[in-house]
């Protein structure tokens, strides 16, 4: 299954053009309140450099980049955890997603139809959080209530629920995120079938407009509430990147370069970086079948997992796997030079795959 990452905010803040941006997808975009009823969906490489040193080194027939899937899912308004705005049908979308990316609006646009008056990013955010909070306030609320009968009567399963669902009951009423607030792993296994929103990892992306800058006191106050969440932003023009992201690489680098953005990475592709490691994902490649392939897992991924992310039947007939460095393998020159001077490692199944790990694995079928 490939990652899901929901794009989110306010009606209005350049949802849809950022997910047009991404991937191309002709999302409707028009200046009023919820334009977008379905979620569109949009696939996104990760830009990885790793890929074209890899693949110079054993000429692969194809290259395969790591890909997130992205979700645009409607405009939330005040009162969405009533129901208000669709709410309860958005609310639900989100819970599907891996990761949130919360858009906010950073550009005066007079003839855009929103929610809320002027432009205040953290005041956006808190507005989004709070209808979160608010709808994860009722999911625990219905667990504990489900909870107290059986915990009375003695189940020691049900008490260990309750417990959980109280203290998460009593964070979110502080405001404190699900994310935020700091579990046992056995508990942690347990509220992760809460499927909480506000404990999804998130990313703020500022759609900023012209002329704002990185020393924007709206923009570094967004900054500080992100941190303050355990967040990361990422700030760009969406509809700019929208218009770039429909012309030839060749004459979007020209036009970058006009506007004196020449030469440094697309904000787009930091973008995709920032989504890539907010979901604690480390990179293994394979260089089997002819072609060299990147494959996201959860860092801590075993060699067997890994195995198994590309086929059941590796997993199942697991013998080992043979392990060598990107860099390595490129400034050895090629895997049969690697493998002469002794450069490959041999790991069993219990081998946490790291970030830059190249395996071939070994399996009986």
């Amino acid at each position: 299954m490939p990652l899901r990452v929901g794009i989110i905010g306010l009606p209005n803040v350049g949802k849809s053009t950022l997910l047009n941006a991404l991937a191309r997808t002709g999302a409707a975009v028009a200046p009023y309140p919820f334009t977008t009823i379905d979620p569109n969906l949009g696939v996104v490489s990760v830009p990885d450099d790793r890929l074209a040193a890899i693949a110079a080194v054993t000429r692969p027939q194809r290259v395969v980049a790591a890909t997130v899937e992205f979700v645009d899912i409607a405009g939330l308004v005040r009162g969405a955890h009533k129901g208000e705005g669709l709410g309860n049908q958005f609310l639900a979308q989100i819970r599907e997603v891996d990761a949130v990316a919360h858009v906010v609006r950073l550009f005066d646009a007079p003839d855009v139809s929103g929610t809320e008056a002027g432009v205040d990013p953290v005041r956006d955010t808190e507005a989004v959080d709070t209808e979160l909070l608010l709808a994860d306030l009722a999911v625990v609320d219905r667990l504990r209530e489900r909870s107290i009968p059986r915990a009375r009567a003695g189940d020691r399963e049900a008490k260990q629920e309750l417990d959980a669902a109280d203290r998460m009951r009593e964070a979110l009423q502080r405001g404190q995120p699900a994310r935020e607030v700091e579990r046992s792993p056995e508990e942690g296994a347990r509220t992760a079938g809460w499927h909480l929103l506000t404990g999804k990892p998130v990313v703020y992306v500022a759609n900023v407009g012209e002329g704002v800058a990185p020393e924007d006191e709206r923009l570094q106050a967004l900054a500080v509430h992100a941190q303050a969440r355990r967040a990361a932003v990422v700030a760009f023009n969406a509809r700019w990147e929208a218009e770039l992201a429909e012309l030839e690489p060749a004459e979007a680098e020209q036009f970058r370069a006009a506007a004196g953005e020449g030469g440094e990475e697309p904000a787009l592709a930091r973008f995709a970086r920032a989504t890539y490691a907010l979901l604690g994902l480390v990179t293994f490649f394979s260089i089997a079948s002819a072609e060299v392939r990147a494959w996201p897992v959860p860092r801590g991924t075993t060699a067997v997992e890994a195995a198994g992310r590309i086929h059941s039947d590796m997993a199942q007939g697991f013998i080992r796997a043979e392990v060598i460095d990107w860099a390595t393998l490129v400034a050895a020159g090629d895997l049969a030079r690697a493998r002469e001077r002794g450069l490959l490692r041999l790991e069993g199944r219990g081998y946490q795959v790291q970030d830059g790990d190249v395996i071939t694995f070994r399996f009986a079928v």
